[in-house]
C-alpha cells in the first residue's frame, strides 16, 4: 500500500513548550485519516505541519516519498478546507472555485470547466453565479470544498470544517465527505474534536491527547479495543473499573471484580496487579445471573435507548444502555439489579 504522507519523529516546540512528541504516522494514498483528541492536543498543529503553515522543530513529512518539511506552502500539492470557509464575499460561487486555478495560471475556459465540474460533484451546479452570501451554511460548506478540490490536490486537509453546522447538516455532510473522498480518490486528512464525526467516515483513527499519538486504528478497533484509560474514556461513553488482575497469558486477563466474581477478558497489558477495565454500558444486560450488582439511582429516556445511572456495590458509579424496546422493562430508581457482561464486553487496560 503506498503512502501518501508519512510523518516519521515530528516535533513542534513553541519555545519551551512542546506541542508535539515524536509524532510517527503513515497515511495511506486514497484513504481517509483523521486525526482526533480534545482541544489542545495537537492535532491542528500537525496538519498545519503538513500543509506548511508551521515549521517543524525535528523530524520529516513526507508526500509520496518526497520531503516536504522545507517546502513553501503555496509549493506542496496539498490543499486545506478550513473551519470557516474563508470564501471571498465579492466573486460569485464559480469564480471562487476557480481562484486556485487562476493563481496557478490556468487559462480562463480551462479553470471554468474545471471548476463547473467540481460544482457538479458538490450539487451545487444551479448555484454558481451566487453570492456566498445567498448560500447557506451548509452551501457555503460545499464552495469551500470545490474550491480546495479543483487544483487536484494529492492530499486534502481538512480542519474541523463542520464545527459550524447544525447537526443534521453535519450529519448529512459526514456521509457527503466520505462520498467525495471515494469518488475523488484522494487522501483526505480530517481534524476533529468530535468522536462520532471521526467514527462514521474514517477508514482509520489516530486519537491523539498532550501532543502525542495514543493509538492508531479502524473505528472497531479504537472502540471495541482502546489500549489506555485516555481512549477508553474519550471514544465514546464507557465505564471503568478498577480491578485486581491475577493472570495474563497470550493477551488474555484474569481479573477479580469487585465483589468476588473472575472474568477473563482481552488485556492491553502483560502486568498483573491493579489495572482498570473497560467496560461499554450497550454491553450489559439486567440479569439474576450476576457479574456485578448496583442500585439503580436514575433513569434517562434518550429516545432509541435508556440510560440506567447506578452505583456498585462499594460506591463505583456505572452506567448501563438499554434498548429502549416494549419487552425491556426500565428498573425504578433505588432498585436493586445483577449486572451481566456480555462476550467480549470487558477489555483490560494499560494503564
Amino acid at each position: 500500500m503506498t503512502a501518501a504522507v508519512e510523518i516519521r519523529r515530528a516535533v513542534k516546540r513553541y519555545g519551551s513548550v512542546t506541542a508535539l512528541h515524536r509524532v510517527d504516522l503513515s497515511i495511506a494514498d486514497n484513504e481517509f485519516f483523521t486525526l482526533l483528541g480534545p482541544s489542545g492536543c495537537g492535532k491542528t498543529t500537525l496538519l498545519r505541519m503538513i500543509a506548511g503553515f508551521e515549521d517543524v522543530t525535528e523530524g520529516e513529512i513526507r508526500l509520496f516519498g518526497d520531503d516536504i518539511a522545507r517546502l513553501e506552502p503555496n509549493h506542496r500539492p496539498v490543499n486545506t478546507v478550513f473551519q470557516h470557509y474563508a470564501l471571498f464575499p465579492h466573486m460569485s460561487v464559480i469564480d471562487n472555485v476557480a481562484f486556485g486555478l487562476k493563481m496557478k495560471g490556468v487559462d480562463a475556459a480551462t479553470r471554468r470547466d474545471r471548476a463547473g465540474r467540481m460544482l457538479e460533484m458538490v450539487h451545487l451546479s444551479a448555484f454558481a453565479d451566487r453570492s456566498p452570501a445567498q448560500l447557506s451554511g451548509g452551501q457555503q460548506q460545499r464552495v469551500a470544498l470545490a474550491r480546495a478540490l479543483a487544483p487536484d490536490p494529492k492530499v486534502l486537509l481538512l480542519d474541523e470544517p463542520l464545527s459550524a453546522l447544525d447537526l443534521k447538516l453535519r450529519q448529512a455532510m459526514r456521509v457527503e465527505l466520505k462520498q467525495l473522498q471515494e469518488d475523488t480518490g484522494i487522501t483526505f486528512i480530517f481534524v476533529t474534536h468530535d468522536q462520532e464525526e471521526a467514527l462514521t467516515m474514517s477508514d482509520r483513527i489516530a486519537v491523539m491527547s498532550e501532543g502525542r499519538v495514543q493509538q492508531v486504528g479502524t473505528a472497531r478497533d479504537i472502540y471495541e479495543a482502546p489500549v489506555n484509560r485516555f481512549v477508553a474514556d474519550f471514544i465514546g461513553e464507557t465505564n471503568l473499573l478498577e480491578v485486581e488482575v491475577e493472570a495474563v497469558a497470550g493477551g488474555v486477563a484474569t481479573v477479580a471484580l469487585p465483589g468476588g466474581h473472575r472474568l477473563t477478558c482481552p488485556s492491553a497489558t502483560s502486568a498483573t496487579g491493579r489495572h482498570h477495565l473497560s467496560i461499554r454500558p450497550e454491553r450489559l444486560t439486567l440479569s439474576q445471573d450476576a457479574d456485578l450488582t448496583a442500585t439503580v439511582e436514575r433513569v434517562v429516556y434518550l429516545g432509541t435507548d435508556l440510560q440506567v445511572i447506578a452505583r456498585l456495590d462499594g460506591g463505583t458509579p456505572f452506567t448501563l444502555r438499554l434498548q429502549n424496546a416494549a419487552r425491556v422493562a426500565a428498573p425504578e430508581p433505588g432498585a436493586r439489579v445483577g449486572l451481566h457482561l456480555e462476550e467480549g464486553a470487558a477489555r483490560l487496560l494499560a494503564d
